[in-house]
């Protein structure tokens, strides 16, 4: 079971280096599954490869007119490629100018997901397109925010995704577009409610942890009611949640987090965690916000 179809697009900031196209590829085959059009956007800034070892121009006019001009050939060339990967494809084509993440922002308002692609080059810095700005993106995004490593990772069988839930309502469309990726691909769910204890241990944990049990049954609940074709396992786990979520999604199709939470019972706050994910995970990460 899938959500009604409509006709907002999956849209996927390029990167203007040509061997990176993992997002790409990810965007153009999500659009293939969801029979939805395909957005390719390039946002000018600096030039590509191409044009930062020439000479400088010497007037803002050939300047401008060479970012244009790198512009459309990167938008071309990722257009042969999705046409050679999905001849069918329903594809547009965007060349911006401004602030990409202005630009990627007012996409969402109108976009089924933004996809960017990720370079991870240490533990505090991750580079995405030529500009870092899945972070910001993520913290105001209008539609589920998708982070594509490369490069590629290695999956397991049979295939899975890893959810991460916090113990509250806000969970919800995180877990809701768990399942339906799950469902489009045919895999597991994995839902896991981590639970970060308290400075001070408690010694009687039992009660607390039923608790967690409770709520994680609760929030999946409703979603697997609308997707029971899903293999679904659910657990609790003790630990920090970016560790717990990173480790457990090493080998998955992907990592679903909310953008916002509260914390709830567990301690999970998903804005935080899904930061903490963006930097670690090796698999793609899905950040989905909550409505309103």
């Amino acid at each position: 079971m899938t959500r009604p179809v409509d006709r907002r697009p999956i849209v996927v900031g390029l990167d203007p280096e040509p061997g990176h196209r993992m997002a790409l590829a990810w965007a153009a085959d999500e659009a293939a599954r969801r029979r939805l059009p395909l957005r390719l956007l390039h946002v000018e800034g600096v030039p590509t490869r191409g044009y930062r070892g020439r000479e400088v121009p010497p007037s803002w006019e050939q300047w401008n007119e060479a970012l244009h001009k790198a512009g459309r050939q990167v938008l071309e060339e990722a257009a042969d490629f999705v046409a050679a990967r999905h001849p069918q494809a329903e594809v547009d084509v965007l060349l911006a100018e401004g602030d990409p993440v202005w630009v990627l922002r007012e996409q969402s308002r109108d976009a089924a997901a933004v996809v960017l692609g990720s370079r991870h080059l240490g533990r505090r810095e991750a580079a995405f397109g030529s500009h870092s700005v899945a972070l910001p993106v993520m913290a105001h995004t209008h539609c589920p925010l998708v982070v594509i490593p490369e490069p590629e990772h290695i999956t397991q069988e049979p295939a899975y995704f890893v959810v991460g839930v916090d113990g509250s309502e806000h969970s919800a469309t995180a877990v809701d577009w768990a399942f339906e990726e799950a469902a489009l691909r045919g895999a597991e769910l994995r839902a896991l409610l981590v639970w970060e204890p308290g400075p001070i241990r408690i010694f009687d944990e039992y009660e607390p942890q039923q608790e967690c049990r409770r709520l994680l049954s609760e929030i999946v609940a409703g979603s697997h009611a609308r997707f029971p074709e899903v293999d679904l396992r659910h657990e609790v786990v003790l630990g920090h949640p970016v560790k717990v979520l990173t480790d457990a999604s090493a080998h998955a199709l992907g990592l679903v987090v909310g953008t916002r939470g509260r914390g709830g019972f567990a301690g999970l706050l998903l804005g935080s965690v899904s930061q903490g994910v963006l930097h670690h995970a090796a698999c793609p990460v899905i950040a989905v916000p909550t409505p309103g």
